[in-house]
């Protein structure tokens, strides 16, 4: 089967005195025939290329699901007189939300009250998604949000929870989020731009007068909008923000009618969020703090100039956020590219830090509703440990394990290996890395690369030359913890290396590692990946010849860019639902993400911006050479990442490479950025990706 070829009907395309020729334009038509035909025709392109794969993708996802535990729980917690809980049936694709009514201990509480079977509601349709739901404080009244073509616009439903009945209320275009008032009768939401789906007005709306009230329009196209209630329940909290500048509005719950006061105004580049506890606000907030600061206010003197300094700043530390109790108070950190928590005591002011044993750890504060308790919810995991739900008494400093993930078919820690390692960049710099592998290979043989490898090839602990997975996001100051994944066995059980590279435009290492990679230092993203490739392979640990990399979204960019740069540097990639057409988009304020997306790439209206976005996007850097065997996701109704930039990368990139290599889409026609809804069916997409692992490394079981 021959490759599908895209026809060229080249557009010019001009600005700043340059033009550039687009020649598959035409394929942004999403209703167009032709451009449906080419999708599918690329589609059972791919399928024709994976045939030979189709029995191992079977076995893998198999292989996968079969580690679930398929009728699994949530651990219970407690919020407003109610015990909540989301828990599985085997058979089942989604989850099933459920509560019991009871405020002492959970074996006291009554009997199981079903909120939402999803799979019941999910069933007569391709794609489903069941946003959020928020109850009413009265505990009788329930607003949930659907999207059933997963372009994340979402209708709000009502539910009352007393008869079980769905209501007469049905507000489409949405976020999907909403926030009850005290009254139980008055909901906030927020409404997104049809064209651009910017979140841009907020919305009242009476379930018993049936009016719909405009509380707030966002007029700054570089700004979001989104509205909720302060965990004290007190308040109802209007957000406005872009990607470097923030500001609230607030009006007490008790009083839905009010008009709502300015916390404090916008001012470019200050950046804060608020969090109510008793008589007064706590403000995370980067004012004359790059890695942020904890100040306070009372409730009534909000503006900036009555701030007090809680917790200072730090040039080694970032402050990620705070939890409040009782008498503590839980500050999220983050450190040498690592997190911690620390525990504040507001009455003696003692203070202490969680320990941890595992060098590559991910912990987090989990659902923790109530303040009156001296009981911390949170979570861990490593790389090697699966993820884990605690208790941890904030005094006595006990830790109790209320569930770990179970991993069906038998697990073992020790048989794995996780450490961190340092590359240095070529500016100098050191950049982490987080590595797991197996210790040894299972079985007694194993076929790598078409060859037979015994486990008495790898010494214990040691990896030496073998297949590896990199993979790296980058952008949006997003930090990628290391964690647990059971799919991730499939490839470590084979002998892979996983690493997660922790490149600049995260916020790993602070603040400044963002700024760093972000706007005109964003190739020091791309050059930090190529430089945590080639310490891999210098280390012995693997080969351009056994060395693959992966990411998804603005991390689909970063794949785009490396593969220009040094194409011979990997054996092939995987590039989900990639930001590829960098410069088209960003001069296209008609689409999703565009206007707020300046702060993070530029605008290249701005000529200095056009240029530098320019040197680096994928689409517009594809020259005549050889390039790495590629796979490439994407989704038709895509509204992150628009479906036609990877098809148009893919077809400039067949039209001129120089090798033989495999170069395939696979365009899901039924879903978005996210992929396939359900827990089981998303697997079928990792299994396609890797068994396009395993055909180019010759392995077939």
């Amino acid at each position: 089967m021959q490759a599908p070829k895209a026809k060229k009907a080249p557009k010019e395309l001009q600005i700043h005195g340059d033009t550039r020729i687009d020649n598959y334009f035409w394929l942004n038509q999403r209703e167009d025939q032709e451009v449906l035909d080419y999708l599918n025709a690329e589609n059972d392109y791919t399928k024709e290329v994976l045939k030979p794969t189709e029995k191992l993708q079977e076995d893998l996802y198999e292989e996968m699901v079969g580690r679930i535990k398929k009728d699994d729980a949530s651990v219970p917690y407690r919020k407003n007189g109610y015990w909540y809980y989301t828990r599985f049936i085997t058979e089942g694709e989604y989850p099933i939300y459920c509560r019991k009514k009871g405020d002492g201990k959970l074996e006291d509480a009554g009997e199981e009250e079903i909120v939402f079977d999803v799979n019941e509601m999910a069933k007569d349709h391709a794609y489903y998604k069941l946003g959020s739901f928020t109850i009413s404080e009265n505990n009788e009244l329930c607003v949930y949000s659907e999207d059933t073509v997963s372009r994340r616009i979402y209708t709000l439903y009502l539910k009352n929870l007393k008869t079980g009945e769905k209501q007469e209320m049905e507000i489409p275009g949405t976020t999907g989020g909403a926030t009850w008032a005290a009254d139980n009768q008055t909901i906030f939401y927020t409404l997104k731009d049809e064209k651009t789906l910017r979140s841009y007005k907020i919305m009242s709306y009476n379930i018993l007068t049936k009016e719909h009230k405009v509380r707030y329009v966002e007029t700054d196209d570089t700004f979001n909008c989104g509205v909720y209630k302060s965990k004290s329940q007190k308040y109802i909290v209007i957000s406005s923000g872009a990607s470097i500048t923030s500001e609230y509005q607030v009006i007490a719950s008790s009083q839905p009618e009010d008009e709502f006061k300015l916390f404090q105004s916008r001012i470019r580049g200050l950046e804060y969020g608020i969090t109510h506890y008793k008589d007064r606000w706590y403000i995370v907030t980067n004012w004359d703090a790059q890695n942020f600061r904890l100040m306070q206010t009372d409730e009534v003197r909000t503006e900036r100039e009555h701030w007090q300094e809680v917790i200072a700043h730090r040039e080694d530390t970032l402050l990620e956020g705070v939890e409040l109790f009782r008498n503590h108070m839980v500050v999220e950190e983050r450190s040498n590219g690592q997190n911690h928590i620390r525990i504040i005591n507001q009455t003696t002011k003692e203070e202490h830090y969680m320990q941890f044993e595992s060098e590559t750890y991910d912990c987090w504060s989990s659902t923790n509703p109530e303040f009156e308790t001296d009981i911390l919810r949170f979570g861990y995991t490593s790389m090697t440990t699966p993820s884990s739900v605690f208790d941890y008494h904030l005094d006595t400093k006990d830790k109790t394990l209320l569930k770990q993930q179970e991993v069906l078919g038998g697990y073992d820690e020790s048989l794995y290996e996780s450490k961190r390692m340092w590359a240095t960049a070529r500016d100098g710099a050191k950049v982490p890395m987080s590595v797991v592998y197996r210790k040894q290979l299972r079985g007694e043989s194993q076929k790598v690369n078409g060859d037979d490898v015994t486990l008495s090839d790898f010494a214990e602990g040691e990896i030496v030359q073998r297949p590896t997975l990199l993979y790296a996001y980058g952008s949006y100051g997003h930090s990628l913890d290391p964690y647990f994944s059971s799919i991730r066995l499939t490839l470590l059980d084979r002998g892979f290396v996983y690493v997660i590279a922790h490149i600049r435009g995260g916020e790993d290492l602070g603040r400044q590692w963002y700024d760093d990679g972000k706007l005109l230092n964003k190739k020091n993203t791309f050059y930090d990946f190529i430089d945590c490739a080639e310490h891999l392979i210098t280390a012995g640990i693997t080969t351009p010849q056994k060395l693959y990399a992966q990411g998804g979204s603005a991390g689909g960019l970063l794949i785009g860019a490396v593969i220009n740069y040094r194409p011979e540097l990997w054996k092939g990639v995987i590039a989900q639902v990639p930001f590829v057409d960098v410069v088209t988009t960003m001069l296209d304020d008609t689409i999703p993400l565009t206007t707020g997306e300046y702060d993070e790439w530029g605008n290249p209206n701005d000529k200095e911006y056009y240029h530098y976005i320019k040197s680096y996007s994928p689409y517009d850097n594809i020259e005549a050479k050889d390039y790495p065997n590629m796979l490439i996701t994407t989704g038709l109704h895509d509204s992150q990442v628009q479906y036609w930039e990877p098809a148009k990368w893919l077809a400039k990139l067949r039209e001129q490479k120089t090798d033989e290599n495999i170069l395939i889409m696979d365009c899901n026609m039924e879903t978005g950025h996210g992929g396939a809804s359900g827990r089981f069916e998303a697997l079928r997409e990792t299994a396609k990706e890797f068994a396009f692992l395993f055909l180019l490394e010759g392995i077939n079981q």
